[in-house]
């Protein structure tokens, strides 16, 4: 039987480690994609580079250098060039290592495989020469890990997320309500800390997603490529038919009868409510969302997501 350390914790030595399964993959690329496929990303990188892509109205936060001064005197309004491409730009990873990833029924825990995931990113991006940063946060912690590319930056965000994970950071007096809130915080400060035409991936469960969520989505994905990895473990989608089982909870475990017809009744109810939410948040903020399961391999579930050459299939 495997270590528990293995399924509720990893350190930072098997992070490091990792960067022998993220050998085999490849970033998607920046190029145009038209598809509304789903997968890690769906629109093209948006930032300076070498391929123009189109000239659009100035918004706040774009690059005064790229200003289109025959354009913008035609139209008598300012205009900034696109570009599809950006040769070094900035790969900002928002990992959630709050109170609801620590949880599995199966596999490892959520906030393991989140680290994992942000990890393989990490090293890929790397590799592909770009900047790498990060927001590690649980619900009362938030650190900021400015982008950089260098080895080091890496290894300093790769020592944030084993450090955190140890931590729920839980207040004994926050309430169960009160609990996801260390998500939009982190959105709210990727927005401060990112460039324009950043690439952005966020990594949670997604438990207590709200409508400030995708508004923030929404603000980031506005100047910036942003994709969502979501983590689920498979008790929270369908429960068992029989049993009684045990889960942890805030103050402690909590006991339940699955084979209660009112409890699973209630249970699908919520659940579906919350995938409506959910969906809805991520169509209204136009970011591309993927699914990763506490079961999974993250460098399997990678490489089927970024495809043969980088290609989100």
């Amino acid at each position: 039987m495997a270590n528990i350390d293995a399924v509720t914790h990893i350190s930072l030595p098997d992070l490091i480690r990792l960067q022998a399964d993220a050998r085999a993959l490849k970033l998607p690329s920046a190029r145009p994609v038209r598809s509304r496929q789903a997968g890690l990303q769906r629109s093209p990188q948006r930032g300076r580079g070498m391929a123009f892509a189109e000239v659009r109205q100035y918004q706040p936060g774009d690059d005064i250098r790229s200003i289109d001064w025959r354009v913008t005197a035609r139209r008598q309004a300012p205009h900034t060039k696109l570009y599809e491409e950006e040769r070094e730009r900035p790969v900002l990873l928002l990992c959630d290592l709050g109170q609801t990833l620590f949880f599995a029924s199966t596999g490892a825990f959520k906030q393991v495989r989140a680290a994992q995931v942000a990890s393989l990113l990490a090293w890929l991006a790397l590799w592909a020469g770009d900047q790498v940063g990060g927001i590690v946060f649980n619900d009362r912690e938030l650190s900021v890990l400015r982008p950089a590319r260098r080895k080091k930056s890496v290894l300093r965000l790769l020592d944030t997320l084993a450090e955190q994970q140890r931590r729920p950071g839980r207040d004994p007096d926050t309430t169960v309500e009160g609990l996801g809130d260390g998500l939009n915080r982190a959105l709210a400060e990727a927005r401060r800390v990112a460039h324009t035409g950043s690439r952005i991936f966020v990594i949670s469960d997604f438990l207590s997603v709200s409508a400030d969520t995708g508004a923030l989505l929404g603000a980031l994905a506005r100047h910036n490529s942003v994709s969502a990895l979501r983590i689920v473990d498979p008790l929270e989608l369908e429960l068992p038919d029989s049993g009684r089982f045990a889960v942890a909870g805030p103050d402690g475990p909590v006991w339940f009868d699955a084979a209660n017809g009112k409890f699973q009744e209630a249970w699908h109810r919520k659940v579906e409510a919350h995938e409506a939410q959910l969906e809805e948040c991520f169509r209204a903020s136009g970011v591309a969302a993927a699914t990763l399961s506490t079961a999974d391999d993250p460098a399997m579930v990678l490489k089927t997501l970024l495809g043969p050459g980088g290609r989100i299939g």
